[in-house]
């Protein structure tokens, strides 16, 4: 852990300077990524070429080096203004590093990456998608503009990415409606997770009709009785989903939720012991 923040996006101290440079640290394109040490990884990466930099900032990433992640801001910000048309592959690279290297520092500077507007639009739903992965801090301002972005997918991250703010809120409350069903589910669970009862008809019905782990963790602040009965029915005839429904209906603060539960540990058929549960009420 740093002993304080570094500010990635400072020229200082970041990059190489060619008459400096020895023997011994490698030039890109000279060895193999997986042969040069960490040091001379980490020096290599912010002056690499389109040849060399997927592959030096793939190697970073594989060995998670957080003290490589002012080199891939670095490396991202040489490219700054480039990419209205197409990704820019040097940009996507670092970022995808970033992203497997994570924590706080990546995610810190991924989050800066797109306020400070060095990925352009090209590159731009690579870099918000990394930030909800992450789990990035996005200011206000930022967050509106992402919200209400024309491509989808942006729209769908920035909701992973959204905070209890009023009018954040609101706009997650429109996009209930949205056209696209990656963004209407998005923001439907980015409000079950602030606790927001809007978010309930939408997570209810996506739990009947196309259950996944982020529904089921969202609906779990705001469930109801038929949310219980619901979880209660992927439980048991969702393998790959039972183990989330269970811890979600463990996290509701709700008596019948409970007894399913238990019923459930136990191994016995829902209806058997759960207050009233019936195997009809699970059909």
């Amino acid at each position: 852990m740093f002993e304080r923040q570094l500010d990635f996006f400072s020229d200082a101290g970041v990059g190489i300077d060619p008459g400096s440079q020895s023997s011994e640290v490698p030039r890109p394109g000279q060895s193999p990524a997986s042969e040069i040490d960490d040091e001379a990884l980490i020096a290599a990466i912010p002056q690499s070429g389109l040849a060399d930099s997927a592959m030096l900032a793939a190697e970073a990433g594989r060995r998670r080096l957080a003290a490589a992640v002012p080199p891939l801001a670095a490396l991202c910000r040489r490219f700054a203004g480039f990419g209205g048309r197409r990704p820019i592959p040097e940009q996507v690279a670092a970022i995808e590093a970033l992203v497997t290297i994570g924590g706080r520092d990546a995610a810190l500077t991924v989050s800066q990456l797109i306020e400070r507007a060095v990925v352009q639009e090209a590159t731009l739903p690579i870099a918000v998608n990394a930030a909800a992965r992450l789990g990035s801090t996005l200011s206000p301002e930022v967050l509106r503009r992402l919200l209400r972005h024309a491509e989808p997918g942006i729209r769908a991250d920035a909701c992973r990415c959204a905070r209890p703010l009023p009018d954040v809120i609101l706009i997650l409350i429109d996009l209930l409606d949205d056209l696209d069903r990656r963004v209407s589910i998005s923001a439907a669970s980015a409000l079950g997770r602030m606790g927001r009862i809007e978010a309930r008809p939408h997570l209810k019905r996506l739990l009947r009709d196309d259950p996944s782990e982020e529904v089921i963790d969202a609906v779990s602040s705001i469930a109801d009785e038929e949310c219980a009965v619901l979880l209660g029915r992927i439980a048991r005839s969702r393998p790959a989903l039972a183990d989330a429904a269970l811890v979600g209906l463990e996290n509701i603060d709700h008596a019948r939720a409970a007894a399913i539960a238990a019923a459930i540990r136990q191994g016995d058929h829902p209806g058997a012991n759960s207050g009233g549960l019936t195997s009809r009420q699970l059909k």
